[in-house]
């Protein structure tokens, strides 16, 4: 026990121990005298328990209860005062014995043992006795609910506390899976980025090495598209970089653009033939707008696909397939394999997590992607992203067309 629990202890001691001896002091016809050797007895007997009534709450309450009933034999008046060490004892009884019932049960019984022990053994019975017969079981009941009232509020404030602390474990426990989810989407955006530029000035640069001495004419094509691939990448880089800073509404100078979609696969695709991808595009069923976000994932798979294909294969017959048939959107990138003509920069990199990021994006959006070798040779990679219906579609056309109406228009 801490010293603070100690002083504590000692002072609720000693506070009944001092009303116990001067409940000795009353007498029967209200007279007061100085206190016998009997209530020195009787006061020092029921506070020497007390301390343990933390650990032995019923044995404590039997004790205590037991030396008020001895008051009246030993020529005391049983009052209040006389069994205030009961009433400490009751009071912990209700705090520290283990169910309500169990407690309420045990303090009942020292009342009523309290009501038998309080009637005057001889002489008839008086207004003053019957006031007194009232009070003293009525007073460790008393401290009984006082005690249950104590006990509810520890339990609701340990309660109000563990939730609370619950709280804040969830709290805590969203926040590191936000800052994981945060950081898995960070770093699929710069891979989606940058290794696509990064492949393309490869291969540029490859093909610049190998034609500086018998083709110079191709090998300054070749440095000025390696060029504008690094600037582009240095762009990007800096644009993601930028929106990263951004915190709240601060204003860091860099605006965001739109974020590329199938719109932009035509140049997507001449940019890879720029490089030596031979890439066809085949194109089925009739193309409905996406949203922004299914939009951008099947740009992205194309774009991985084929910056895959550049590293990791021959880069012979490689087809990209959309398929907007059977209410959903079906991305294919199909090449014919054969061994790798790249440069180790190229060939002989470690796998990367370029797939698992294309898996987690078309999962994301509502949709599946699969990859793996073809039976024929190759490599085949085939993902199926949500298409909006028809008539979502058709009632964004009409908004767009009738928000170009008017404001062709209001210029007029």
């Amino acid at each position: 026990m801490s010293r603070p629990g100690r002083g504590r202890e000692g002072a609720v001691v000693a506070a009944a121990f001092v009303i116990c001896l001067l409940g000795g002091t009353v007498r029967v016809e209200d007279a007061l005298t100085a206190p016998p050797l009997a209530a020195y007895l009787l006061a020092l007997v029921s506070a020497a328990v007390l301390p343990a009534r933390h650990r032995r709450p019923l044995a404590v309450l039997a004790a205590t209860t037991a030396a008020g009933l001895a008051a009246q034999p030993l020529g005391l008046v049983l009052s209040p005062l006389v069994i205030a060490p009961a009433l400490v004892a009751a009071y912990a009884c209700t705090l520290h014995v283990p169910g309500e019932r169990r407690a309420a049960g045990a303090v009942t019984l020292a009342g009523v043992a309290l009501l038998a022990g309080s009637v005057p053994l001889a002489g008839d019975l008086s207004w003053q006795d019957a006031s007194r017969i009232g009070s003293v079981p009525a007073a460790p009941l008393v401290a009984g609910l006082v005690g249950h009232a104590a006990r509810t509020r520890r339990a609701y404030l340990a309660a109000v506390e563990e939730r609370a602390r619950r709280a804040e474990e969830s709290r805590e426990l969203e926040a590191r899976r936000r800052v994981a989810e945060e950081r898995v989407r960070i770093a699929r955006e710069l891979h989606d980025l940058v290794a696509h530029q990064i492949t393309l000035a490869n291969a540029q640069a490859t093909v610049a090495a190998h034609f500086v001495d018998s083709r110079p004419e191709q090998t300054r094509v070749s440095l000025r598209e390696l060029v504008e691939t690094t600037g582009q990448a240095l762009d990007e880089l800096r644009a993601t970089v930028g929106l990263l800073r951004q915190t709240g509404d601060t204003d860091t100078g860099v605006t965001e653009g739109p974020a590329p979609g199938l719109a932009r696969l035509p140049d997507l695709l001449e940019s890879f033939r720029r490089a030596g991808l031979e890439v066809t595009l085949r194109e089925e069923g009739r193309a409905r707008p996406l949203p922004p976000g299914v939009d951008l994932t099947a740009y992205r798979i194309v774009q991985e696909a084929l910056t895959n294909v550049t590293k990791h294969a021959s880069g012979r017959g490689t087809r990209v397939g959309l398929d907007w048939g059977g209410g959903r959107l079906t991305v294919t990138v199909t090449d014919d394999g054969g061994a790798p003509t790249g440069p180790p920069a190229l060939s002989d990199r470690p796998p990367g997590y370029g797939l698992l990021g294309l898996r987690e994006r078309a999962t994301a959006v509502g949709g599946d992607l699969t990859a793996g070798p073809r039976e024929e040779g190759g490599f085949l990679l085939t993902a199926h992203l949500p298409v909006p219906p028809v008539r979502d579609t058709a009632t964004a056309e009409e908004g767009r067309t009738g928000h170009a109406n008017d404001g062709t228009e209001g210029t007029a």
